[in-house]
């Protein structure tokens, strides 16, 4: 037999036989900042879990119980006669009993015989893996204590003195430093007991993965936080150590947040229409009114667990920050997570997406036609709710489908999803109020019903990349040039000046139908605000035309305009009614507060994050490094920008090297 070991079980004193490990490395400082433990809850550790080197288990167990509030000591180490280790056991520093002392004035009991533990060992990969795991305490433990534990000492594994890093080889090193995932079809992490028996796994709780997606995932994420040391993502694993839920941003998902993030709309498509692909994905409307990726993530199950994890990963990834509009689709889970994890936004359903569900609700329905038509009529032409109401209960009785389940959902739901409900709502467009408009998938043209994940994985930046161009040259297109407005008012060159050629355009239109419109004063004045009744026609069920009345409430002290149809609101500018009545009023210029910021193309948006050197400790190479780098990424940002930049850049780095160089030789100089 050629394997033994060294040490046993803790049973005597803190200066016993068991080996105490003093330090954590630079791993408590590194794992805040990566995507294994992020937030307020770290990953526990779990079966199945592997890591590069025993040290690494080490370090990952002592963060996490640094981060719990206990500490850790080495309870056992299994040896080889080649000295080689392959086994080991990591116990909370309360584990075993001290042994009795004869001493005249013997040290208190500190310890509770704590079963705490993690075992692992090392496998024909020469990984070390997570075998058991033990994650009740049978004391008291809290992060909040502030108790000081020994295994927290930033000491090297069994020494004692500080680990000296080579230089960036060994940061990058720690940086990249992952836990496994592990494949559901490939390496056998199903139970087969389960399967012969008939027993079926919990589909919720583990992510269905192929052969070689878990190392596609792996190979995905390490790419991108080496192009992107901002990239940020979490993992979620299940009891056995399988992944369960993932969620990622990168640094310009994160940035577009904190220029449009406060309507953000979740799209579940891909994961409630059972796409190979369970993407669950955060998009918003750029200054342009094109979608902007804001997170990404794929889910488990259709749960209420799985959907408030990755809100609140998604509310870490954005430093807490809620928005203030979430849009979703109608899924009563998914509207149960969103009221729990962002109570103060207010929620909506996503109109086209129930819209494009009538052929499969109500297409088996003998007057189906005629239903959608009424049901369009209702939704999208009614003002005021008691119209919507009226037409609804109608199309109700006419056709007789009072007892359809799915429309008495949406009856129930309607103050989230029509849009007469929805008018003191901001939405920046991403509702749609006319039956023609659509809201399409970010992914559309690179994720289909059968693209597998390693293939959505690898096009993710091309389909990233696509649209980043395409803001690229909407940014160029409305700085160099102006759209060709017929400028009949000055409402078109005010605006030309300051908002992007895409949101000018459709102001255009609403400046054009101006001219279809009537304004009549009415006679009643309500103190300094006056009703006025702007009539138009509109165009109705494709080909019919009918004229309508538009009330628009004037305040000319204040200079307030509020039109019935909730325009502004909808679409973030004015509609042709409230520019009608401001015209007749003499109003030349359209109010301040009716331009808005989200839209203007005069404000510099650098889509590189702001890193600070606040909570840094410059005591630590590892921030040292991760620092630096982080805000060396935001000069190449600027420099790049222009020939003229770019030389102010190379010129402002070449002193700073000779200055880097002056101060080591002086240090030198005075040493010798």
């Amino acid at each position: 037999m050629d394997e033994v070991s060294l040490n046993t079980d803790p049973v005597g004193d803190d200066d016993g036989d068991d080996l105490e490990i003093e330090g954590d490395c630079a791993m408590t400082e590194y794992v805040s900042q990566t995507g294994i433990i992020q937030g307020e809850n770290p990953v526990p550790p779990a079966v199945g879990m592997e890591f590069d080197s025993y040290e690494d288990v080490y370090y990952f167990y002592n963060c996490y119980a640094k981060e719990q509030g206990f500490g850790v000591r080495v309870s056992n180490t299994w040896y080889r006669k080649s000295k080689e280790r392959y086994r080991g056991k990591l116990s909370c520093s309360s584990a075993g009993f001290k042994k009795k002392s004869e001493a005249n004035r013997p040290r208190p009991e500190t310890r509770t015989g704590c079963p705490a533990m993690i075992k692992f060992r090392l496998t024909d990969t020469k990984r070390w893996r997570i075998i058991e795991v033990e994650l009740e305490h049978n004391h008291l433990i809290s992060p909040a204590s502030g108790k000081f534990y020994k295994s927290h000492k930033s000491l090297g594994v069994g020494t004692k003195r500080a680990p000296q890093l080579e230089g960036p080889e060994e940061v990058q090193k720690i940086r990249l430093f992952r836990t496994v995932i592990i494949d559901t079809e490939a390496n056998g992490s199903i139970d087969v007991d389960e399967v012969e028996s008939g027993r079926s796994s919990d589909c919720s709780n583990q992510l269905k993965l192929k052969a070689g997606d878990s190392q596609a995932v792996q190979n995905f994420f390490c790419h991108s936080q080496l192009m992107d040391p901002n990239f940020f993502y979490v993992v979620d694993l299940n009891e056995k150590g399988c992944l369960r839920n993932l969620f990622w941003a990168d640094a310009k998902a994160q940035v577009a947040y904190n220029y449009f993030g406060d309507v953000v709309s979740v799209d579940a498509t891909c994961f409630t229409k059972e796409y190979e692909v369970p993407l669950v994905s955060f998009v918003g409307v750029n200054h342009h009114g094109q979608s902007v990726l804001l997170g990404c993530g794929l889910l488990a199950g259709k749960t209420i667990e799985s959907y408030t994890w990755l809100f609140r990963a998604f509310l870490t990834c954005m430093s807490g920050r809620p928005p203030q509009v979430i849009i979703t689709d109608q899924c009563s889970t998914l509207q149960t997570a969103v009221a729990d994890v962002f109570p103060r936004a207010s929620q909506c359903l996503c109109l086209s997406r129930i819209m494009q569900k009538l052929p499969e609700k109500l297409g088996g329905l003998f007057e189906y036609d005629a239903i959608k038509a009424a049901l369009s009529r209702a939704v999208y032409y009614s003002l005021k709710p008691e119209e919507f109401e009226a037409a609804w209960e109608d199309m109700i009785q006419r056709h007789g489908i009072g007892d359809q389940k799915w429309l008495q959902a949406l009856y129930e739901e309607r103050k989230r999803w029509v849009p007469v409900y929805l008018k003191d709502i901001f939405l920046a467009g991403m509702i749609p109020i006319q039956p023609d408009e659509i809201v399409s998938s970010l992914f559309e043209e690179f994720l289909n019903k059968h693209t597998p994940l390693r293939e959505f994985l690898d096009k993710y930046d091309q389909a990233l990349e696509k649209h980043y161009q395409l803001e690229s040259l909407a940014d160029l297109d409305s700085k160099n040039s102006c759209s060709m407005l017929k400028r009949r008012y000055y409402f078109e060159v005010q605006l030309s000046k300051l908002y992007t050629n895409e949101i000018l355009r459709n102001f255009e239109r609403e400046v054009e139908g101006m001219y279809s419109c009537v304004c009549s004063r009415q006679l009643n004045i309500d103190g300094t605000i006056a009703t006025y009744v702007v009539k138009e026609q509109i165009e109705v069920d494709g080909n019919r035309r009918e004229t309508r009345d538009y009330e628009v409430l004037y305040n000319p002290p204040e200079i307030e305009v509020l039109c019935i149809c909730g325009t502004f609101n909808f679409k973030g500018y004015l509609c042709r009614h409230a520019l009608l009545v401001l015209s007749q009023n003499g109003m030349e210029e359209i109010p301040p507060q009716y331009i808005i910021s989200r839209w203007r193309k005069d404000i510099v948006r650098n889509y590189v994050l702001n890193n600070s050197c606040r909570g840094i400790d410059v005591n630590n190479p590892v921030y040292r490094y991760d620092h630096l780098y982080k805000c060396i990424v935001q000069v190449v940002e600027e420099g790049r920008k222009s020939q003229d930049r770019y030389k102010v850049v190379v010129q402002a780095l070449d002193g700073i090297l000779n200055k880097l160089r002056l101060s080591e030789d002086h240090v030198e100089a005075n040493i010798m």
